[in-house]
């Protein structure tokens, strides 16, 4: 082998290790959690004791309580949350890894979020979930989420136990949410308004108002009582009939509790055998109904899920659930204006008659 030969072997081998340098990735993988420790060693079995589920900010508390296999929320009078929210959350606990230590110097945890969750102002939330005697199965204070740039990388957030300053970044999903409203599944119902084929509404201090779909395929909604009825609108009529449309509510509360001045009751009449009863009341600008539903199997799951609650829903439903007749008359055309005389052009007045 010549000179020649070993330089050009020599330049090739350099250029090599540079690409290799070049192609080697800036900062090294992070580390698997799966050898990280739980941060709750044990908790799946002390979960089936579970009876509340607490969670603290400096602006307030959640409660959720465990009522046989349902999960509620006393604030709402017992209503039911989102089971799979739950579910989500405590999986989310048993499966929490301590990845890596952080400060343990208490007056360096504001920054990572795991200041004193009471304290005005603070980010941090305190989690516990507790037994029916009040013992404590998991606590935990939540600061900030950690957001990484690599796919597939599992969700983290910054921990602490209550007692302890020392924090922990910790691998795991803990989908806690302090706002009620969050936890609360709001569909009402939602039943296609081709279903509709009759309603009668009777109104406090108004006559009778009815309204009936003809048999066809296509048929449309119309005023049968009163029978002399003035010409209506059509997306008025439209407007019941889907009443039960992707029907959702701003708010719930016992129906013992339902507030308002009562407006009257409306029966709708659907296909299948099913019939759904409406009572509104109206507070202020606020309308709330409690429903009753009459028929067979699919009467009864409507029923368990309504019996016994109010919902609070949009002000526009006070004229889909109790119409008066002026609501649904055609509104009469305003009469057309006299057309403009044309641009440059202007009206020679009238002279007065000369003396004579």
């Amino acid at each position: 082998m010549n000179r020649r030969t070993l330089l050009l072997l020599s330049g090739a081998a350099v250029v090599a290790v540079g690409g290799a340098l070049l192609l080697k990735p800036s900062e090294a993988p992070p580390p698997s959690p799966a050898g990280a420790a739980l941060a709750f060693p044990g908790l799946a079995q002390r979960l089936q004791a579970a009876a509340r589920i607490v969670a603290t900010r400096h602006d307030g508390t959640l409660e959720i309580a465990r009522r046989g296999e349902t999960w509620v929320l006393p604030a709402k009078g017992g209503y039911p949350v989102r089971q799979e929210k739950v579910r989500e959350l405590l999986t989310g606990l048993t499966e929490l890894r301590l990845t890596e230590q952080r400060t343990a110097n208490p007056d360096m945890l504001d920054r990572l979020g795991l200041e004193d969750p009471t304290r005005q102002g603070a980010t941090s939330t305190l989690l516990r979930v507790l037994d029916a005697q009040g013992g404590v199965i998991a606590e935990l204070v939540i600061g900030r989420r950690r957001v990484r740039t690599q796919g597939n990388v599992p969700e983290s957030a910054y921990v602490r136990r209550p007692d302890e300053s020392q924090a922990w970044l910790a691998e795991g999903r803990i989908p806690v949410d302090a706002d009620p409203q969050l936890w609360l599944d709001r569909d009402i119902a939602n039943l296609p308004r081709e279903r509709v084929r009759r309603v009668a509404i009777a109104r406090a201090g108004q006559p009778p108002l009815v309204l009936a779909r003809s048999a066809d395929p296509d048929g449309k909604l119309q005023v049968t009582e009163p029978a002399e009825a003035p010409p209506t609108e059509e997306t008025a009529l439209d407007e019941v009939g889907r009443a039960f449309e992707f029907l959702t509510f701003l708010d719930v509360k016992p129906e013992a509790e339902m507030p308002g001045e009562a407006l009257g009751e409306t029966r709708f009449e659907l296909t299948d055998n099913l019939a759904i009863v409406v009572r509104p009341r109206k507070e202020g600008e606020a309308i709330w109904i409690a429903l009753a539903a009459e028929g067979d199997d699919e009467a009864a799951r409507l029923n368990a899920r309504w019996r016994g609650w109010a919902y609070q829903v949009g002000q526009w439903k006070e004229k889909s659930f109790v119409p008066l007749l002026s609501d649904l008359r055609r509104q009469e055309e305003a009469p057309a204006e006299p057309p403009e005389a044309p641009a440059g052009t202007a009206e020679t007045p009238t002279e007065p008659p000369r003396p004579q």
